[in-house]
């Protein structure tokens, strides 16, 4: 088993017994250490997610590792290693659009983690205090708290910036120059930029990739925050109050007048000296309580009985939590209906989990009463023929007369739902013991 577990031995021909100390070693050492390329295996392969172009999945991966890790090793100290193309894949947005995303290959993803573990901890304390996407002991949570202590310090009129296609626009020699000041090994950044100019396989067809890291990759987000963090400093020395989370930024400042003038300088910035796009139709100028405005999933309202701003998810935000719940209580879903409570309870734990911080308890019981309906249509429909529903009803507390009568209804499973028959036998109690979460009570033992 020992065996199995550790994919990585130590070069017999390095004497790496004498180290006492990992940082004592250059860059590249560090990062093909035995230890770190074990946890960066065991990262990936934690991680999942689906095989890259050459159709390795990461189950498969620790066999390959076993057979192959001494050559890849080499390959990479002589800077032969060359990454496969990243698989380019397309995921739905919400709002109707798609997210690209480049998949790299599972043995790429594991030198990109180890290469991703050795530098965070070296860039992470050069970053901003306000800066909270992709870093260690950091969450959007604590974003969102830092931006309402600017709100209701009086800072609340809001420099929206949206950088378009951000992780597609980014220029490979200013962000290796950025990464260079920082790591002084060649070989590493001579790493580095091969798994930038990869390429990408789009339909079979590769591409290259003269600019841009692709969303998907491991070290992506550690490389973002490198190219941002430019973006910071800058924001840090005009002594503008600001949160940024990977690529959503707000400014916040005093008067609208300010807000404007902040708009122009900075999108100047970002655009002459970062070479990055902003899309002017997206970024804009508002205050906390618009009903457009969205930051990390969350809106905000105005509590007059404290005049303070505080959280609560944004409506869209709800109204794709809600699809989700729909989806997963489509009635003709052929799964049982254990396994069905299993996955709305993953879905609302986690949803709730991340918008603890804000207000929603309204939302929830409207959400917690309208999901146990549609389960009831859903278990209704499971039952399908008049003998099983009668045999059911009577299991639930009907008497013989009420479930013969009832079972052979021609009443629409809606109509049932909300009827008596299913709301005095499936009861909301009878849910709860059954294993449903209800979003009300998992929201009370959880906000903060």
């Amino acid at each position: 088993m020992e065996e199995e577990k550790d994919h990585w031995s130590r070069d017999e021909k390095v004497e790496r017994n004498e180290i006492t100390n990992i940082y004592e070693m250059n860059i590249l050492d560090r990062i093909l250490d035995r230890d770190n390329l074990n946890a960066a295996y065991e990262q990936v392969r934690r991680n999942k997610g689906v095989a890259g172009i050459d159709g390795m999945t990461t189950d498969e991966i620790g066999v390959y590792l076993l057979r192959n890790k001494e050559e890849m090793i080499t390959e990479i100290r002589q800077r032969k290693y060359q990454p496969s193309p990243v698989l380019r894949v397309e995921i739905p947005k919400p709002n109707g659009g798609v997210r690209l995303l480049g998949i790299p290959t599972v043995k790429d993803r594991v030198i990109q983690q180890a290469i991703s573990q050795v530098l965070t901890p070296i860039f992470d304390k050069h970053f901003s205090e306000y800066s909270y996407g992709f870093r260690p002991n950091r969450q959007a949570q604590m974003a969102i708290t830092q931006a309402l202590e600017f709100f209701n310090e009086g800072y609340d009129w809001i420099v929206d910036i949206d950088l378009e296609r951000f992780f597609d626009t980014v220029h490979h020699d200013r962000l290796m120059n950025l990464v260079a000041r920082t790591i002084p090994d060649g070989d590493v950044i001579s790493l580095i930029r091969k798994f930038l100019v990869s390429g990408v396989q789009i339909n079979g067809t590769v591409q290259a990739t003269p600019i841009g890291t692709p969303q998907g990759g491991n070290l992506s987000p550690l490389l973002s925050n490198i190219m941002l963090n430019e973006l910071d400093k800058e924001l840090e020395k005009r002594n503008l109050r600001f949160v940024r989370y990977a690529d959503d930024c707000i400014i916040m400042v005093k008067s609208e007048m300010s807000a404007r003038r902040v708009m122009r300088s900075v999108t100047k910035f970002i655009e002459e000296k970062l070479g990055l796009i902003v899309n002017s139709t997206k970024s804009k100028i508002v205050k906390p309580h618009d009903p457009e405005f969205k930051f990390l999933g969350f809106g905000f309202y105005q509590d007059f009985k404290d005049k303070s701003y505080k959280p609560k998810p944004h409506k869209i935000s709800v109204e794709n939590f809600k699809h989700k719940l729909k989806i997963l209580t489509r009635k003709n879903w052929s799964i049982d209906t254990k396994t069905q409570v299993m996955r709305l309870n993953q879905v609302i734990r986690g949803w709730i989990n991340y918008y603890r911080i804000g207000s929603m308890k309204k939302v929830l019981m409207g959400i917690d009463s309208h999901l146990r309906l549609r389960l009831r249509m859903c278990i209704w429909h499971k039952w399908k023929t008049a003998k099983n529903r009668r045999k059911n009803l009577m299991k639930l507390g009907m008497n013989k007369y009420d479930a013969y009568k009832n079972s052979h209804t021609s009443k629409g499973v809606t109509r049932m739902a909300y009827s008596w028959v299913l709301t005095t036998t499936i009861t909301n109690k009878r849910l709860s013991q059954f294993g449903l979460v209800s979003c009300v009570e998992h929201y009370n033992s959880i906000h903060v």
